[in-house]
């Protein structure tokens, strides 16, 4: 690292992490190397260069190879790229450049900086010990000496010792030159090389000890302090302007990894070494970071300045050798992400730095994380989330370009954020319920990317290696997903159409329109039966753009016959004199009925209704509980070539059947929480009784010889998870399995594996939340007004109606009483005239259009529409 004067009015300047050299105008104050995107002063440089050219004269050839063979080595470990955010937070000192424009501004009346923060070398000989840091930037100390202080030693007019005697801390005339030391025997390396505007003089927030005292009397195991004590200061501080004893404390206690945890672990002396408990003093750490966010500016800088240098703390021995993160290092990352100070945009380097250290973890590491974070209260879980999404939101797209590092220099900073986010994402889903929902973790931000070549990305990995978001799909709206999976679709859907005209064209036949579609034909009395022989027929068309005509009707579809045919084709399937599913009224949920049957093609065939619902982006009114879509994922992906695959079974619990059999796992859990004898009550053995169509019964075990095994105490727990089992996979396999395969012959794509359980339920049945007031402005008006009597009778009419009503509404404008996924803002509505007052509504389901005429009071109006809502089915022209 060097840096020297150059024949033009530059200067040639190293980057004193990546040694890269690069010119820099004379009086800039500031530079973002070009080759790793991080910040450096020019002085920083020149004290690098000085400091650095002295070691190499003193290392041997052996070491100097062996640091310049692992380069990366050094900077993941806090000793490269880390330590150039010291000097980018000099730069945030009151009369700098930079201190009026971002979040952590000074006040006015602090005119004159604190200390600033050290920028020399960090070497820790001893791991466990607290160093204290001479003032040797140049002290051409060799590589295994140990690093003491050095009395009586000047260090130059600039020194940081000169200048804080009045501190109480010992000058070099009353005895020597000691090193500024914490009171908590912890240390803070303060360079002499920066210029420290720190005056003697007294300012606005008076940060000196009081003058008349000595500081001895102040050397307090401050860690011990009561959490009653700490308001009691901020109170006093508050109204006092007096902010020393929460200085003191805050920078104490942020100094280091070791100190975070002597202030806030629970008893010092113990390691927690368990998932079950971090050792943290959570009410205690939570008031810490509530007191914080409500202090100074320059205080709050302060302590960014001691958690860089808890960040930047050397992790290497002596001897250059790594050291491996221990548990108090764990719990000091897990204090550091709930600073609530990272929500500012100035604070992002170091955010950015940090989520980096925790997103290189190990997985075992991880593994403890993941438990601890679990344990977090809502609020606090909730707002890590919220900064970590910030975060990634203002680096893709910054408000001021200038604020941050370019984003080509600083691509680790996303994918870190990202991997540290998915941490919180695991132990959210560890926990049932969840400590937020699922869609807490959705960045909506990311919808303006480009989405496709995210999805490109994540399934070329040869051809496009790096970091996707698709990796990570949790982050991805369901807007988002939908996008993909659409797109993804259309893709599928041109790729067959081509092949089907290069089909006809090898044939020497005429090309027609119709081949590019999934053309059905169908009858109303015939429904079912017709849909699967058109189904069965065109079983090579599932991908092609769906179409359907009802035979002896006119009519073009334009989406409108194919919604009717996907409702009235629902409606029947799922009646239950049909037989293949059962309704249970208490849950609200259909369910595979498990009577054997000769033949499951019908099951197969509400797969693909539900697979081309998707595929053609149309809600259907199908209630299936959530394990069934779990199941439907269960692989997502249809295992390739092997028919014989097992597919459509998931872990299930009693949690899952008390979705789909309410009653019956109610009688299971009193079995479980019964206190007497179970073997004598109750009386079960390991089987069960299965009815058929003909009223007759069967039992089926359990498990092998499970008629001579009794359901004790012991054993109930064993009972009760392989009755579940039974019930939700094993009876039911032959009908889903037939159910899964019609699914994925139409929605077979790598981008189902993104999806939650609950994102395909969305996806097939649309979002139930109805918002009337939402789809009053969306609508479009055609011969009418807003203003006019007829628009305002309907409106006042629809929003008084029940929500069944509402839905029927609903239903009979559009063809589909659920909503799009991203809300009423999606849909078109269109409010037609007609000026015939002797009919009813009517309306073009395909193009969302409700015909209405101008009916002259409210009460015919409602007449009218609920006549014509109630007795709506087909396009009456027969």
């Amino acid at each position: 690292m060097a840096s020297s004067s150059s024949s033009r009015s530059d200067a040639l300047v190293t980057c004193p992490t990546c040694d890269y050299s690069v010119l820099q105008t004379p009086g800039k104050k500031r530079t973002i190397c070009p080759k790793c995107g991080n910040f450096y002063s020019k002085e920083a440089a020149d004290i690098a260069t000085n400091y650095h050219r002295n070691r190499q004269s003193q290392h041997d050839q052996v070491t100097l190879s062996q640091r310049k063979a692992n380069p990366s080595q050094r900077n993941d470990e806090g000793g490269g790229r880390l330590h150039s955010i010291t000097n980018f937070f000099q730069n945030l000192a009151p009369g700098s450049r930079r201190s009026n424009r971002g979040s952590i501004e000074d006040n006015d009346a602090l005119k004159e900086s604190l200390p600033p923060i050290e920028t020399g070398p960090l070497l820790t000989p001893n791991r466990n010990s607290r160093v204290s840091y001479a003032n040797n930037v140049n002290g051409g100390r060799s590589e295994g000496e140990e690093y003491s202080p050095r009395i009586n030693e000047p260090c130059g007019p600039n020194c940081i010792h000169q200048k804080r005697h009045h501190s109480g801390h010992q000058s070099p005339a009353d005895g020597g030159h000691l090193l500024v030391s914490r009171d908590l025997h912890s240390s803070r390396m303060l360079s002499p090389t920066l210029n420290s505007r720190v005056s003697s003089s007294s300012h606005a927030l008076n940060w000196s000890l009081d003058s008349s005292g000595d500081s001895s009397h102040k050397k307090i195991d401050i860690r011990s302090r009561s959490a009653e004590s700490l308001k009691e200061d901020f109170l006093i501080a508050k109204k006092s302007g007096n902010w020393r004893s929460l200085l003191d404390f805050y920078t104490a206690a942020f100094d280091s990894f070791d100190e975070l945890n002597s202030f806030f672990k629970k008893d010092p002396n113990k390691e927690y070494k368990t998932v079950d408990d971090p050792g943290i003093k959570t009410d205690y750490l939570n008031l810490v970071y509530d007191i914080l966010v409500n202090t100074p500016q320059g205080l709050q800088k302060e302590v960014l300045k001691a958690i860089i240098n808890s960040l930047l703390k050397d992790k290497r021995s002596h001897d250059g050798r790594l050291w491996l993160y221990s548990k108090d290092d764990l719990r000091a990352f897990y204090i550091l992400l709930q600073n609530a100070q990272f929500r500012s945009q100035s604070t992002y380097v170091i955010f950015a730095h940090l989520l980096r250290q925790v997103a290189a973890l190990s997985d075992h590491d991880h593994h403890y994380l993941v438990h601890w974070f679990k344990r977090l209260k809502n609020d606090r879980f909730r707002a890590i989330i919220e900064r970590i999404h910030n975060f990634i939101s203002v680096r893709l797209f910054p408000p001021n370009s200038g604020e941050l590092p370019p984003l080509a220099k600083c691509s680790w900073w996303i994918p870190s954020a990202t991997k540290v986010l998915a941490l919180f994402n695991a132990a959210n889903n560890l926990l049932l319920p969840p400590i937020v929902q699922y869609s807490e973790f959705y960045n909506s931000t990311l919808d303006h990317l480009d989405l496709m070549a995210e999805y490109y990305a994540w399934q070329n990995p040869s051809s496009h290696a790096g970091f996707s978001f698709c990796q990570y799909p949790f982050i991805l709206s369901i807007a988002a997903k939908k996008s993909i999976l659409q797109k993804d679709s259309e893709q599928q859907m041109i790729i067959m159409a081509r092949k089907s005209l290069v089909a006809k064209v090898q044939r020497r036949q005429l090309p027609d329109i119709g081949m590019l579609f999934l053309n059905l034909t169908v009858r109303r009395s015939h429904l079912v039966s017709d849909s699967l022989t058109e189904i069965a027929k065109k079983q090579h068309d599932l991908k092609k753009k769906l179409k359907v005509s009802f035979a002896g009707e006119p009519g073009l579809d334009m989406g409108g016959l194919t919604k009717e045919w996907f409702l009235l084709l629902v409606r029947q399937i799922f009646m239950p004199n049909y037989g293949m599913f059962t309704y249970d009224k208490q849950a609200g949920v259909h369910w595979f009925s498990p009577t054997p049957c000769d033949n499951y093609q019908e099951f197969n065939l509400v797969g693909v209704l539900m697979g081309l619902a998707v595929y053609n982006s149309i809600n259907l009114d199908i209630r299936f509980p959530g394990v069934c879509y779990r199941k439907l994922l269960s692989p997502a992906v249809v295992p390739f070539n092997n028919p014989r695959a097992t597919v459509g079974v998931c872990n299930v619990t009693l949690h899952d059947l008390k979705g789909v059999k309410p009653e019956v796992a109610k009688g299971l859990q009193d079995l479980l929480d019964y206190d007497g004898d179970v073997e004598n009550v109750f009386c079960l053995t390991f089987e069960v009784v299965q009815s058929s169509p003909l009223g007759d019964t069967k039992t089926v075990s359990l498990k092998p010889n499970g008629a001579n095994i009794p359901v004790t105490n012991d054993n109930r727990k064993e009972y009760v998870q392989l009755y579940t089992e039974w019930l939700i996979n094993t009876s039911i396999y032959a009908q889903f399995q037939a159910f899964y395969h019609g699914f994925h012959s139409v929605c077979a794509s790598n981008a189902l594996i993104m999806l939650r359980p609950e994102e395909v339920e969305t996806l097939v049945c649309g979002s139930p939340n109805l918002v009337m007031e939402d789809l009053m402005k969306v609508t479009v008006y055609d011969g009418f007004s807003p203003d006019e009597p007829t628009i305002k009778y309907f409106w006042d009419v629809v929003l008084h109606l029940s929500i069944d009503i509402q839905k029927r509404l609903l239903l009979f404008a559009t063809g589909s009483d659920r909503i799009p996924i991203g809300g009423m803002g999606e849909m078109t509505f269109k409010l037609s005239r007609i000026d015939d007052t002797n009919l009813l509504p009517m309306s073009h389901t395909c193009f969302n259009q409700l015909v209405l005429p101008p009916y002259k009071s409210k009460k015919i109006l409602k007449q009218k529409l609920l006549t014509a809502i109630n007795n709506a089915e087909g396009f009456g022209l027969e």
